[in-house]
């Protein structure tokens, strides 16, 4: 089980949006996914439509036995292979600022408890996300312990760029403090417009922060992830062009979040059963997907993008010029 805290501690950027596209990549590519909503805005649960729960978050943390984690997780309304731990906007009062080590290790424990309970036949989850409100108390804390790595997002704009630099620096610290298996998986840069000499700017700004750190999949601005989250639907299944694009921005960028925990296998373990090449060859396969997508799309007719999805099969994601090298 892999699990990535997406953070920030600038509110605003996209990390719900980002750990939203990353569970509908996973639930396109079968990884089946835990969506875990530490906001107090609860806009993970809401957007996933799970079942109702006879606990949620809040009481995981007050008590994270494997009874109550259960009880707080249900199937999302996306389809089979997404569950969400639900949220509830009662653990903005747990965010202490400063949370004793017992508090913190709360939700590790939680999550150590997930496999305890699953049917004999039933699939374990191979990838948990952990969606972090944007300030630093117990709930990123928590998720900061309990995580693998941590993938920073952040838009093209000044005070984005100052939220995820200190969002690097209390990963850093988390990980001398309470958890030294912690590592930053990357910083992806949100909403681009390739256009805008600002947002160039600050990319290369970030560039010169964080060197490779700045993943090279930048997710672009379109309208159809607010109308496909407003729909309650995986950017997968917003059949548009707006939709096919970012869709692939999130392939690639999941490919990307499996390789990382391949690496992490492979310095722990002599053999492991998920090699890094099977991560690089799906990476390979979605970028061979988007050539032939951009030779096709100067044939395609334009499209409205403020018009609903049409009815039928999901559409292949067309090519995304890469906005960052």
């Amino acid at each position: 089980m892999h699990t990535v805290a997406v953070l920030s501690l600038k509110g605003g950027v996209g990390k719900t949006t980002v750990a939203l596209g990353l569970a509908s990549a996973a639930l396109r590519r079968g990884v089946r996914t835990l969506v875990v909503d530490l906001d107090p805005q609860c806009n993970s649960t809401a957007t996933l439509e799970p079942a109702e729960t006879e606990a949620t978050l809040f009481h995981v943390l007050q008590k994270p036995t494997p009874e109550i984690v259960r009880a707080a997780i249900a199937p999302s309304g996306w389809g089979e292979g997404v569950d969400v731990l639900v949220g509830a906007e009662e653990v903005e009062g747990l965010n202490h600022p400063d949370p004793g080590t017992t508090k913190l290790s709360r939700l590790e424990t939680a999550l150590a408890s997930v496999h305890d309970f699953l049917e004999e036949d039933e699939q374990p989850y191979q990838l948990v996300l952990l969606d972090c409100p944007p300030s630093l108390g117990q709930l990123t804390r928590s998720a900061l312990v309990a995580a693998d790595r941590a993938l920073l997002v952040t838009e093209p704009t000044m005070f984005a760029v100052s939220g995820v630099q200190r969002a690097f620096e209390a990963v850093q610290a988390e990980r001398i403090e309470h958890n030294p298996e912690l590592q930053p998986l990357g910083v992806v840069v949100n909403r681009v417009r390739p256009r805008s000499h600002e947002h160039q700017f600050r990319i290369d700004e970030l560039r010169d922060i964080f060197g490779p750190l700045v993943m090279p999949v930048a997710l672009p601005d379109r309208l159809a992830v607010q109308q496909a989250q407003g729909a309650c639907m995986p950017i997968h299944m917003w059949n548009t062009p707006g939709a096919r694009e970012v869709a692939l921005a999130f392939n690639l960028l999941l490919a990307r979040v499996l390789r990382s925990r391949s690496r992490r296998t492979r310095s722990v373990f002599a053999q492991s059963e998920e090699p890094e090449q099977m991560y690089e060859e799906a990476e390979a396969e979605e970028v061979e997907e988007a050539d032939v997508e951009e030779a096709a799309v100067e044939e395609e007719p334009a499209v409205d993008e403020h018009a609903p999805p049409d009815a039928g099969p999901i559409g292949r994601p067309q090519f995304m010029e890469p906005h960052l090298p």
